[in-house]
Formats: C-alpha cells, structure tokens, sequence
C-alpha cells in the first residue's frame, strides 16, 4: 500500500475514497488504485481508515481533464446521502431513485466513518443512515452530526430493521430523526423524497 504516513495539515486538505470518486467520476475501486499506484496521496488513520489528499485529487482531475461534478444547490437538486454497510440495499435505492426521476443527487457510502470524514465537503440535504453496522454505527453517526451547528438543517432518517423498544434501549435517536423501517417501503420512500423536494422548491421560490 503506497499510503503516506503523514496526513496534511488542515481537515479541508483531505477526503475519504467514496467522496474522491464522486470528484472525480470513478468507482471507489479504481479510486484504491489510484491510490496504490501513486497517482493519489493518501494516508491511513490508526483506526484503518483512508483519508485521500484534496490537492492530490484535484491535480488528477487537472491532469486528465475532469470537470468537476455540479453542486446540486446551484441546480436547484436534492442532496442525498444513504449510509449503509449492505450494498444490496443502497443498489436498491439507486434503482429507485433511477426509476423515479426525481431531481435528486444521491451519494452512498458503506462507512459511518467515510460518511463523518466527508459530510462537511457533501453537505446533504438529506441523511439516511442505517443504525446497525461494524465499527462507528448509524447510532453514533447520527448523534455525532446532531451535535453539530452545521447540520442542523440537514434531515436525518434512521433506517433500520430493530424494533422500537431495541432502539430506545440502546440510546434511542437524536431529536428530528425519522425513523424508517427495513426493508425499506417503496411508495414511503418515494412520498418522503417527494415532499423534500417540495419544501426546498417552495422555500426557493
């Protein structure tokens, strides 16, 4: 692994891998690679995780002509971010949202802890994170950004397969989560994004 050992200065000088493909238009798999050929710097943090340098990544998109992607804000489209370990699950969001056609960009990640190292360069409208993963988990991801001034506008839903009492039992959810049953309900799912959209559009208008 051709990691660096020395993270640069500021946080605003990295990303994590999912938000570097998403600059740069790659799977996070090439994005690995890119990384282990030394055509993107990177360092990994004690706990495992990757951390992409910025400037690295926005001389790869210089060198091969990249445009970066459009803010959603500036065209008026909902931000997404679902956060779930399953792929099968966020494969099957995507379908959906694909199918609906709604103006709505959609990121996922695998990682709470991808998700906390790149919301400040997202900056989703919308979070939907599933409760139960390995490592950080959606309880301590939700809580952790709730905390936080800069994402007191952003919706959260908790998306989960536990029961109520369960949830309530391990601490409960931070105040304004939505709490989503899975497998997740298609026409609940397509009404919810729906009225978001409505809301960001009349609040424009």
């Amino acid at each position: 692994m051709k990691d660096s050992p020395r993270p640069p200065s500021t946080e605003d000088d990295y990303c994590g891998t999912f938000y570097a493909a998403r600059l740069l238009g790659l799977s996070v798999g090439t994005v690995q690679s890119l990384v282990e050929r030394n055509e993107l710097s990177a360092w990994k943090t004690q706990g495992g995780h990757r951390r992409i340098s910025m400037q690295s990544v926005l001389a790869y998109q210089k060198r091969h002509a990249i445009r970066p992607p459009a803010d959603a804000a500036a065209t008026g489209r909902l931000k997404l971010l679902v956060v779930d370990d399953d792929a099968a699950m966020l494969a099957v969001v995507q379908a959906y949202l694909a199918k609906w056609r709604l103006p709505v960009d959609c990121t996922v990640m695998t990682s709470a802890m991808e998700a906390l190292i790149d919301m400040s360069s997202l900056k989703p409208d919308v979070l939907v994170s599933d409760l139960v993963m390995p490592g950080v988990d959606g309880f301590e991801l939700l809580r952790t950004l709730r905390a936080n001034a800069l994402f007191a506008d952003t919706v959260f839903v908790a998306l989960t397969a536990l029961e109520g009492a369960e949830v309530a039992r391990r601490g409960g959810l931070p105040p304004k989560t939505v709490l989503a049953h899975k497998p997740i309900d298609q026409s609940w799912l397509h009404g919810f994004l729906s009225a978001q959209v409505a809301m960001r559009t009349s609040g424009a208008a």
